[in-house]
């Protein structure tokens, strides 16, 4: 299996990089793919190798919102700390692009967090990462117009795919911004009439200064 996608992380750990060779498996899963259901049982956590999740929480009346990305050469800090305790995972992961994901039981997680400092620090790190980026969806939640949180998830969408064209229903953006599809439709037709994008057939074009 190869790991050259996060060896860089632990490279002053050749040990490290071999016990995750040894220990986890890797798998591909196409886009729409559930990787981590919600009230699932965590038994390995999850390493992007190559491709993009999206980490989702659904509420009691059924309305989902997305609160943040794994990209290649992260994991799920929830599914760290669920795996950890022994919890029911309390989000879903879903593939937003083509993956390979690496998996690394939740044994070797907590064994590799005592004998590996290198371990315990990336999940540090990520762990900063995902706090700051929850504190984002709560300010714009509570201080931003929707219009202003739909703009932005559609400018993340694209640096993340590294495209401008995006491949994506109202549906979907409405369910991750926790908001109705016609509020979404609505606020894309007022988008299209500024010019800050195209609207197509299950896609959005961004415009080029965006």
């Amino acid at each position: 299996m190869n790991l050259d996608i996060i060896s860089s992380e632990f490279i002053s750990s050749p040990e490290l990089i071999d016990k995750l060779n040894q220990n986890g498996i890797t798998k591909v899963y196409q886009e729409g793919d559930v990787i981590v259901d919600e009230n699932s049982s965590i038994r390995a956590i999850p390493i992007v190798m190559k491709g993009l999740l999206k980490v989702i929480r659904t509420e009691e009346d059924g309305r989902e919102i997305m609160l943040y990305y794994i990209k290649a050469g992260e994991s799920c800090i929830m599914s760290f700390l669920g795996g950890m305790h022994n919890e029911k995972s309390i989000v879903r992961a879903e593939v937003e692009e083509d993956a390979e994901i690496f998996f690394l039981p939740i044994d070797k997680v907590s064994l590799f967090i005592k004998e590996y400092p290198e371990w315990l620090d990336y999940i540090f790190r990520l762990y900063h990462k995902r706090f700051e980026e929850l504190l984002d969806i709560i300010n714009a939640i509570a201080f931003k117009k929707v219009d202003e949180r739909l703009l932005n998830l559609l400018t993340k969408k694209s640096e993340n795919l590294n495209s401008k064209t995006i491949i994506v229903t109202h549906e979907q953006l409405a369910n991750e911004l926790g908001t109705a599809r016609v509020v979404v439709s609505r606020l894309l037709k007022q988008l299209e009439d500024s010019g800050k994008l195209k609207l197509g057939r299950n896609k959005i074009i961004l415009s080029s200064n965006l």
